[in-house]
């Protein structure tokens, strides 16, 4: 096991390595100089000289490179071009913002998807069955910025339940404690919303897939010929087992979600880490993009990492499957 967790940990590393290397070097091929977008047209020449040089942008790629590398193995993300802050700093504002947004998605797809599974695989064939299933595929389907175009002219435009985007009300400040929770909340619907609704058919249907099979292990036919209900059937055996088979798929939904989560941070003016990636790609800011790149890529590879390590746990085949191929 400790073998096996050394070296998948040393490949994730390699692979993260090699994923920011590629990014350090692609960012940098688009024409043009990246001060040209965050300094004043009429600085003077030795000033701008000055600028570059204090940003390390005279040098070659190799040694920029060189210099990122052993910056940040010191713990120094470096300096925003276009907002004149510690990368440190505005990553360490926006990615609790944007795990708040993913993490509710997450759960409130996982909680859609159980119920969708299983409205799925009792009642197969019927209405509910046919609406679930369509309506899970369109919205799988269809842009996520669309689907949230389309949500705020809805809840937003049309009725006025909800507000258009952002994180908190304009006076926010002067709320309290209870109202500005009930602020947040509101702000926090269309964004998860859109998220959610995207990824839970896909979820749902790999769901079913593993309840079809739970419920056809002989555990459950003795239990139906025992005179077990079916209802306790479903959520105290079939289901809880099925639900295992999910933990494989945390490691492939992070790319999925964090993607998801760019896009409708940006349609929702969402004030987290997906929205600055944008911003910064938009101002060339070198530093904002490796480090937002290097987060990103580390939480998928923690989060595949996580996953397989769990289900090992769980899972006594996969353990005894593992001690087999020691012992061999």
């Amino acid at each position: 096991m400790l073998i096996w967790l050394s070296q998948r940990i040393l490949s994730s590393l390699l692979l993260v390595f090699l994923l920011i290397t590629a990014v350090f070097f692609v960012v940098r091929l688009a024409p043009g100089d990246p001060l040209d977008l965050v300094i004043c047209e009429g600085l003077r020449g030795e000033d701008r000289q000055a600028i570059s040089e204090q940003y390390g942008l005279d040098r070659s790629l190799p040694q920029q490179y060189l210099l990122w590398v052993v910056a940040l193995a010191k713990g120094d993300a470096g300096v925003s071009l276009a907002q004149h802050q510690a990368v440190s700093k505005i990553i360490s504002e926006t990615l609790p913002v944007t795990l708040l947004l993913t993490l509710s998605a997450y759960a409130l797809q996982l909680l859609m998807a159980v119920g969708a599974a299983v409205i799925m695989c009792t009642k197969r064939g019927s209405l509910s069955d046919g609406l679930i299933q369509t309506s899970g595929l369109f919205f799988y389907s269809v842009p996520a910025f669309w689907l949230g175009l389309i949500l705020i002219m809805l809840f937003s435009g049309v009725l006025g339940w909800l507000p258009t985007g952002g994180m908190h009300a304009a006076d926010a400040a002067f709320m309290s404690p209870l109202q500005s929770f009930i602020d947040l909340l509101k702000h926090m619907i269309l964004p998860v919303m859109t998220l959610a609704l995207s990824m839970f058919m896909g979820t749902a249907r790999y769901l079913r897939t593993h309840l079809d099979e739970v419920l056809q292990q002989d555990y459950i036919l003795s239990a139906r010929a025992r005179g077990v209900g079916h209802w306790q059937i479903m959520f105290r055996h079939a289901l809880p087992n099925a639900l295992l088979s999910l933990v494989t798929l945390v490691g492939l939904h992070l790319p999925f979600l964090l993607g998801g989560a760019v896009v409708v941070e940006v349609v929702f003016g969402w004030p987290g880490m997906g929205q600055v990636t944008v911003q910064a790609i938009g101002d060339r800011d070198y530093p904002v993009i490796m480090i937002t790149t290097l987060v990103a890529a580390l939480a998928v590879v923690l989060g595949s990492l996580l996953a397989d390590v769990f289900y090992m746990k769980v899972d006594p085949r996969v353990r005894l499957g593992q001690r087999g191929e020691d012992d061999a």
